[in-house]
Formats: C-alpha cells, sequence, structure tokens
C-alpha cells in the first residue's frame, strides 16, 4: 500500500461531513440499486398473466425466510467491518486482516448451514409465515432455487463492508451495481422469455450474486486493498471471533426482529383480511427498503468514518459527525413521509393495478407510514452505537423496537377498541416514534457527554 494510499483512506483529515458524503453517497446509490432489482423482480411477478398477484403474494410470504439469511450476512458483514475501522484507526492493520479474515469463515460455515436448514424447513415456515394453499406452490418454487446459491448472496453481502470500511466506497457500489444490472438483464429473459416464472426470479438474483461475490472476493484478496484476504487470517480465534458476533448482534438483531414483525404481520393480516391485505403488506414492504435505502447507506457511509475517528482519539470529529448525519436523516424523512402520504396511488399502481388491491394498499400504506419520521432518530442512534463498538446498546435497541414493541403491539391492538385489521396496521407508527426516541436519547446520554 503507497503512502499515498494510506492519506488518502485516513479519516481524521479533512472534513467530516465530506468524508462521510465521499463514502456514503456511492453506498447510497449501490443500496439503492440493489433495493431496486429486488423490487423489480416484485414488479414483473405481479404482472405475470394471469397469476400475477398470487405469484407476488407467494414471494412476499418468503420474505422472512430471506430476510433471516440476510441477517447472518449482516452478523459477519456489519460486526467485523466497523471493528476493522477501529483497529485501522489505531494502526493495527495486523489484526484488522485477521478480524476480516475470521469473518469470511463464519460467513462460510452459516451459508452452508443455512441452506441445509433452509431446504429441510421452508414448507412449514412459510406455512407459518402467512402463506395459502394457493400462494405455497409459488412461495416454493421461488425458495428452491434462492437457496441453491445462498452462499453467494451472503458472501457478496457480509464481505462487501469490509471494502466500504477501507475507504473504497466506488468499489463496494461497483459490487452491487454489478449484481443490479446482471438481474435486470437476466430477470425478463429467464421470467417471461423461458417462461420460468417465479423460479426465473430466484435464478436471476443468484447467478447476479455469484459475480457480485467473485468481485468482492478478488478484490479483498488483491493489491489494492489495504487490508487482504490472507490464508493465515481465516483460522477462526475465538476472542475475535466473540468480538465480531458481539457487535454484529445489533446488525443481525434488527434483521432478525424485522422478519419476526412480517411473520406476525403478514400471519395477523391473513387472519383478519386474507390474501388481498398480505399481497398489500408486500407492496408496503418492498416501498419501505426503497425508502429506507438512502438513510440506510448514509448511516453505513458514516461508520467508518465515526469508528475510525473513535480509535484514533478524535472525540470532537466523532461529535461533528453525528450531528451531520442527524441533520441529514431528519430532513430526508420528512420528505419521504410526505410522498407517502400524498401520492400512495401512483406507488402502488408500479406494482399492481387490480383496484381492490389498490384500495386496500393505499390505506394500508398510510398507516404504515404515519410517523415514518421518527425513523431517523433510531438510524442515528443505531449507527453511533455500532460505529463505536458499543455492542450492547447496539443489540438493546434492535430488539426493543420491533420484538419487544412491535411483535406484541401486532398482536394486542387488533383486539383494542374493535380495530381489527387497522390494529395491525397501527403497530408500525407506534414502534416508529417511541423506539426511536428511546435510542436516540439513550444515545445521547450514553455516548454523547461522555465524548
Amino acid at each position: 500500500m503507497s503512502n499515498n494510499t494510506a492519506e488518502k483512506h485516513d479519516f481524521t483529515k479533512g472534513s467530516t461531513a465530506a468524508g462521510i458524503v465521499r463514502l456514503s453517497l456511492p453506498m447510497i446509490l449501490a443500496q439503492l440499486v440493489n433495493v431496486l432489482y429486488n423490487i423489480v423482480d416484485r414488479m414483473y411477478l405481479g404482472r405475470m398473466p394471469g397469476d400475477g398477484r398470487l405469484a407476488l403474494t407467494g414471494v412476499g410470504v418468503a420474505f422472512p425466510i430471506i430476510t433471516i439469511i440476510n441477517a447472518f450476512a449482516n452478523l459477519c458483514g456489519s460486526g467485523g467491518a466497523p471493528l476493522c475501522s477501529i483497529e485501522r484507526g489505531r494502526g493495527d492493520e495486523k489484526t484488522a486482516e485477521q478480524i476480516m479474515g475470521n469473518s469470511l469463515t463464519l460467513l462460510v460455515f452459516f451459508g452452508v448451514l443455512l441452506t441445509a436448514a433452509g431446504y429441510f424447513l421452508k414448507t412449514p415456515l412459510l406455512y407459518l409465515f402467512g402463506a395459502s394453499d394457493e400462494t405455497i406452490p409459488y412461495a416454493n418454487a421461488y425458495m428452491d432455487i434462492y437457496l441453491a446459491g445462498n452462499l453467494f448472496v451472503m458472501l457478496g453481502l457480509g464481505m462487501n463492508p469490509f471494502i466500504e470500511s477501507q475507504g473504497f466506497a466506488k468499489t463496494g457500489m461497483l459490487t452491487v451495481v454489478i449484481g443490479a444490472f446482471l438481474n435486470l438483464i437476466l430477470d425478463p429473459i429467464f421470467i417471461f422469455r423461458l417462461n420460468m416464472g417465479v423460479q426465473g426470479a430466484a435464478a436471476a438474483t443468484i447467478l447476479s450474486q455469484l459475480v457480485s461475490a467473485l468481485w468482492v472476493l478478488i478484490f479483498l484478496s488483491g493489491k489494492k486493498a489495504i487490508l487482504r484476504l490472507r490464508p493465515s487470517t481465516l483460522r477462526l480465534k475465538a476472542d475475535l471471533v466473540k468480538q465480531i458476533l458481539a457487535l454484529g448482534l445489533s446488525g443481525f438483531t434488527m434483521s432478525v426482529t424485522n422478519s419476526l414483525v412480517q411473520i406476525f404481520c403478514n400471519a395477523s393480516l391473513q387472519f383478519y383480511g386474507g390474501d388481498l391485505y398480505v399481497g398489500a403488506m408486500t407492496i408496503i414492504y418492498s416501498v419501505r427498503e426503497v425508502v429506507q435505502m438512502p438513510m440506510q447507506g448514509f448511516t453505513q457511509g458514516a461508520q467508518p468514518v465515526l469508528g475510525y475517528n473513535y480509535g484514533a482519539g478524535e472525540s470532537g470529529r466523532v461529535k461533528e459527525g453525528i450531528r451531520f448525519i442527524r441533520r441529514v436523516t431528519l430532513i430526508y424523512a420528512a420528505v419521504v413521509w410526505g410522498v407517502l402520504m400524498l401520492f400512495p396511488q401512483t406507488v402502488v399502481r408500479l406494482f399492481n393495478g387490480e383496484a381492490e388491491l389498490l384500495e386496500v394498499a393505499v390505506v394500508s400504506m398510510r398507516w404504515h407510514f404515519a410517523l415514518f419520521i421518527f425513523m431517523a432518530f433510531q438510524y442515528v442512534g443505531q449507527t453511533v452505537f455500532v460505529s463505536l463498538g458499543k455492542a450492547k446498546q447496539a443489540v438493546f435497541f434492535s430488539l426493543f423496537r420491533k420484538a419487544i414493541l412491535g411483535v406484541p403491539l401486532i398482536l394486542l391492538l387488533p383486539h383494542l377498541w374493535g380495530l381489527g385489521i387497522y390494529g395491525v396496521l397501527a403497530a408500525e407508527p407506534v414502534t416508529n416514534i417511541v423506539g426511536g426516541l428511546a435510542c436516540y436519547f439513550t444515545m445521547i446520554a450514553v455516548v454523547w457527554k461522555n465524548l
């Protein structure tokens, strides 16, 4: 590594806000492209001749399984990458490389284990997650293909943060863009031209992820990387594994609890409203992925800067970075809230134009995003906890919003004041305001004062 490269990726130099923007813009683009190509899958499926709504709903009930799988990628990636940033800030690149190598070994282990478990358990899980006899064939068909390429998905998602944590934001963006571009080309070919339906959508996804995973591994093993994958770093070390998993539990818990809420929400919607409401929620989850990704990409772009400066003892720059991400995320969340409240019909029609589904989805969307602005506080608090290695707080607030608040509210609110289906929908805005503010003010009390 040259001195020029080292200086370029020293986050204690120059403007903190500029450093965050430089890293986050490519990541935002990458995250958006990543989500959009998944959304395109659903748009294609929703417009399949004859059974588009059932195909869309079937793939929707498979989301929680995919989310759980992705949670294990987050466990290793969001646990190892911030630790790498902190060690780089301390000047200990050897330990940083060992963290990266151990994370790769963990990803391979979890990938093989989850693939085997997925094939064994998928059908009963899909019924549990809200599938009906009409939608289960589509959900099963999608998962049969997706699980075959599960390891590629996990390697791409789990190792790409190690590119970004070194300051190579554009290279990290290309990881996602390459896979997305391939998926956009393959989707219509597999779904319509080859008449593979939902299996075609899954095949396009895993082939694209295979290419992305190869791109990541080749870069991290090459000469351009500051931290490199080496055979000597792949052997697991108990102390490093403990640190990776402890910090990664935040991202893991957030993904798993999101999945948990989806499971209970789909099951409750199936009970109170049937396939129509489950289909509407599939659209809403898709929209939520899109609108949350810029916040996620932005705050992830801030993590290497905050972590590096924290490791280097630059507390003033850490506080400057926190102020900046708070301001940007609040403005963004307010704009998104306004758009979704004013134009829900336009958004829903991108997925399916059936009048009955449109009516249900519009009402559901307004309930779901009613207090979306408060998600900004959740992202700011979680980002600071993860960036500074505060594993206990990061994990707790990942659990608090969804598992401790969200699931009980989904089960309780429908029985209060005769709310029924609207009680299920009201759970999300309540968790947004309570969970978001609790996470943010705890961060102020625990971290800000100490800085």
